[in-house]
């Protein structure tokens, strides 16, 4: 089953959930920094959950824990670009922790856009994650928590997202 994200809502399967997207709305040329969300099909990458929070979701994809060590890498000029490091040291170069003090990244699913080869400049860190205000985001797609949950439950390693 794939996944259809267009004016704000996600749709799959029988269902339409309203989500947020990037402040810079959606773009077919996307650049690092430009607060848009990528249009294009995606393939769905692994879902990463806090296991100190949450329990883990019903749900075919591959897991990973995410631990206090783990961020993902938005700097271009690194090579780790676009890419999940673990580190417990301070980084010379710019990411996203994953193990943050809110509650956005209890659940996070990588969409694959300009992953796993990724082109310098061109975006980084796509997910879909979480909300609770629908505030628009740096180029993710964010849903409410039920709404993930069902998400989980329809989605396959197979699955495909169509931003539009």
């Amino acid at each position: 089953m794939n996944i259809i994200v267009k004016n704000n809502y996600l749709y799959i399967g029988e269902f339409r959930l309203k989500c947020a997207i990037g402040k810079g709305g959606i773009k077919k040329n996307k650049i690092e920094g430009d607060g848009s969300t990528p249009r294009g099909i995606f393939k769905i990458g692994k879902l990463f959950y806090r296991q100190d929070r949450v329990s883990r979701p019903e749900c075919l994809l591959k897991t990973i824990q995410i631990r206090k060590n783990f961020k993902w890498c938005d700097d271009y000029r690194s090579k780790y670009y676009n890419k999940l490091i673990r580190s417990n040291k301070k980084d010379k170069f710019s990411f996203e922790n994953l193990h943050r003090a809110d509650f956005k990244y209890n659940y996070i699913i990588l969409i694959e856009y300009n992953y796993p080869k990724p082109v310098k400049k061109k975006g980084s860190a796509i997910f879909i994650h979480l909300t609770k205000t629908y505030k628009p985001t740096r180029g993710c797609i964010t849903l409410r928590k039920k709404d993930f949950i069902i998400l989980c439950k329809l989605i396959t390693n197979k699955t495909k997202i169509r931003i539009i």
